[in-house]
């Protein structure tokens, strides 16, 4: 997080080739005093040039792809994975489903397209649109898969659907991936039109013939498909065509989410576009790649267009923060196209000429990888780049702000951020923010509140929403685990000095991913304190009532009672990971959706269980947390490191010697482990023991009788990695834990 708020926000929506070229040139010379976000709804980019290939084997998935997470961490960006639902230009707001909005002061639209004739695909599970790719391969193989099932001993039935660019170089390395992996397979392409590659020489169409000749894939042109039902595709004035699998990579259409769109409309339905590459409605909204129709001149949706478009994307931009005139995009009248044939050859057509060959292949691999090596430099940001994007504006020296109650923050930044929460009134609250005092006041008619606790930590992420849902969950796991039920809370955050509407919106943030989460659990936002400091900072204190039941509390072990963990454990070196931009993005999103699983079900089924021993898992570790347990009720314990959940990722960067900041002290409790063999220390299992967690799950005692039940319904209800890890031992003067493998 940035130490002082810019008064400016760049939002890029969508993460294909010309938003990301603004990306690439932030990490080199980023805009003063603008802040950049990016938002995806995956956070991996796959680059469309290199998908086919990857089909056929010639890459490996990664190799096609940007790691969102990474990248924008090196480049100093917030990533933002989320559906994008709707597009505010009068407001600047950029609207999703299950978040806040977020505003704007220039955005760009890239978003890309989707296969014509969605009312046909969109329906059937046996029909793949070749969009979104990030997942196109993931829905391939297990429709493959459920296909040789149903047909056992006979052959699949695969139709790719359109007979442009992409469907000819996706059948072509589709069948070179069926052969590869042994799948028996019949393969078709349809196209609606007289011939495949409209829009091709005469020759490269030739090509393109003689190739799928040679190989034995059926080529049917002049079908125009017009519904799908019962394993056929049903043809306009054609008899039906059987087909199990069928891969629908038709000519470019609107995205439908573009209608909610506060934009003007071309008539072909994508967002109308000026050559300056700025929507004809707002001149703060610049629209590219397939996203764009030219107004004045339409051009055919291809990727090399959004390719050329990232310079003068950057010009443009940077023009518009220094209130100076846009250049205009210029589109090339013709490119280069080629085809790949999965072989290791390709088919190419530039200036009316058409080849065939495998130095077609290595030119275009050539090319493909040259252009991905621009997004997969992973490297942190240096201090020099980590300084010019301070948010500084100038070179003027800052002024000595106030501090003790001199440093809170205004007035006005918090009651515009509580407005816009609209915190509903609560049943325990007879003054809470809905009718602000002093402090709050607590109504004792509506129950006993008796149990409190307090968690804060510095932001962890550039997302300040996702933070404050973290917070608050984080917080309340400190009531679940005395199993009580959380009333309300009141919150601590210091924000990084910055203009009043720019602190407005980032606690407005904060704070409403904690609502969220405090009105999922049945509690209320009371109140807090906020200051200025120089990292944002965000904690709750909780208050929760028993409601008259027992509390479950650490201490209640007996011997032979098994230890049962409900969430994997690593978050501490996967932040470290991330920080220093290697927790590849499949790593964070498991981590990301792990903090989010609340320990509120396990909570309650840790009481329906009848369970006494009860603590949640986080900042002192694994082995902390146990010892304490372990200390509360004067016994010993066992644990096996092969029984521990760990979250992936978490082996790979913690052999490359990641480790947090707190896990030295947290191996201060070393010497309380029994440990019979050294081989127990080189497993990397071991470290996690030490591991601060953040937003861990709980570790549960619970006797052996029920154990296989509880575990049973704990993965039931979402936790789907809890484990029995060890068992509780007999009473003992110094209790220790003896870890075995």
């Amino acid at each position: 997080m940035q130490t002082t708020l810019p008064t400016h926000d760049l939002v890029l929506i969508g993460a294909g080739h010309t938003n990301m070229h603004i990306a690439r040139m932030w990490r080199m010379e980023p805009i003063p005093d603008v802040r950049l976000t990016i938002v995806s709804p995956f956070s991996r980019s796959t680059y469309s040039g290199m998908l086919p290939g990857t089909l056929a084997g010639l890459y490996e998935p990664e190799q096609m792809e940007i790691d969102l997470h990474r990248f924008a961490s090196t480049v100093g960006a917030r990533l933002i994975v989320e559906d994008v639902v709707g597009f505010d230009a009068t407001a600047r707001r950029v609207q999703f489903a299950d978040r806040p909005e977020i505003r704007y002061d220039i955005a760009s639209i890239g978003i890309g397209s989707i296969p014509a004739g969605r009312d046909l695909w969109a329906a059937h599970s046996e029909i793949l649109s070749i969009k979104p790719m990030a997942t196109f391969q993931s829905r391939l193989d297990n429709r493959l898969r459920e296909a040789a099932v149903a047909r056992p001993g006979q052959a699949v039935r695969v139709c790719v659907v359109g007979g442009g660019a992409a469907g000819v170089e996706v059948t072509f390395c589709l069948e070179s991936m069926l052969t590869r992996t042994g799948i028996d397979a019949e393969l078709s392409l349809l196209d609606s039109g007289s011939d495949i590659l409209s829009g091709y020489t005469p020759r490269a169409v030739m090509l393109a013939h003689r190739e799928f000749k040679r190989r034995g894939i059926n080529i049917r042109p002049g079908c125009v498909v017009t519904g799908y039902a019962d394993g056929q595709l049903h043809l306009q004035d054609a008899d039906p065509f059987t087909a199990d699998v069928v891969i629908w990579a038709t000519s470019a259409a609107p995205p439908s989410v573009l209608e909610s769109f506060d934009l003007p409309k071309a008539d072909d339905g994508f967002l109308a576009t000026r050559p300056t590459l700025q929507s004809t409605g707002s001149d703060a909204v610049f629209v590219v790649g397939d996203t764009a129709t030219f107004v004045d001149r339409p051009l055919p949706k291809a990727g090399v267009y959004a390719v050329r478009e990232g310079p003068v994307l950057w010009e443009n931009i940077r023009r518009r923060f220094n209130n100076q005139p846009p250049v205009v995009y210029d589109a090339q009248s013709g490119f280069l196209s080629m085809l790949a044939t999965g072989d290791g050859r390709a088919i190419g057509q530039y200036k009316g000429r058409a080849f065939h060959g495998g130095w077609v292949w290595k030119w275009k691999d050539h090319i493909d990888r040259k252009f991905m090596r621009m997004f997969q430099d992973y490297r942190p940001m240096s201090p020099e780049m980590m300084a010019a994007q301070s948010g500084a504006a100038s070179d003027d020296v800052p002024r000595m702000r106030c501090r003790g109650c001199g440093g809170k923050v205004g007035a006005n930044v918090l009651s515009a951020a509580l407005e816009r929460l609209n915190v509903p009134a609560h049943q325990h609250a007879l003054k809470g923010l809905n009718e602000p005092d002093d402090a709050a006041l607590l109504d004792p008619s509506a129950g006993p509140v008796d149990v409190i606790s307090v968690d804060f930590f510095q932001a962890f992420l550039d997302d300040p929403y996702f933070v404050g849902r973290v917070a608050a969950l984080n917080a309340l796991s400190d009531l679940w685990a005395m199993g009580s039920d959380p009333v309300g809370a009141m919150t601590m955050v210091t924000l990084p000095e910055g203009e009043p509407r720019q602190q407005t919106e980032l606690l407005y943030q904060l704070l409403a991913g904690g609502l969220h989460e405090f009105e999922l659990a049945g509690a209320t936002l009371l109140g807090g304190h906020t200051t200025e400091s120089s990292d944002l900072t965000i904690g709750y204190t909780v208050i929760g009532s028993l409601a008259g039941r027992p509390p479950m509390t650490k201490g209640n072990l007996n011997a032979g009672d098994q230890l049962v963990l409900t969430k994997p454990l690593g978050t501490g070196v996967l932040l470290v990971g991330h920080a220093e931009c290697i927790t590849k993005a499949d790593w964070m999103d498991g981590m990301l959706s792990r903090m989010l699983l609340s320990n509120a079900a396990g909570a309650k089924l840790a009481r329906e269980f009848d369970v006494a021993g009860l603590t949640d898992v986080t900042g002192f570790g694994l082995a902390g947390h146990l010892l304490e347990m372990l200390d509360a009720a004067g016994r010993a314990a066992t644990i096996s490191l092969s029984a521990l959940p760990l979250l992936n990722g978490f082996r790979e960067l913690n052999a490359s010697g990641l480790q947090s900041t707190l896990a030295p002290a947290n191996r201060e409790t070393e010497d309380r482990l029994d440990i019979s063999q050294e081989s127990v220390r080189q497993d990397s299992a071991f470290n996690a023991l030490f591991d601060p967690q953040t937003s861990g799950g709980l570790l549960i005692a619970v006797s052996t009788a029920k154990c296989d039940d509880i575990v049973a319904a704990l993965r039931e209800t979402g936790y789907a990695e809890a484990s029995v890890i060890g068992t509780v031992g007999e009473a003992s003067s110094s209790p220790k834990v003896t870890v075995a493998q």
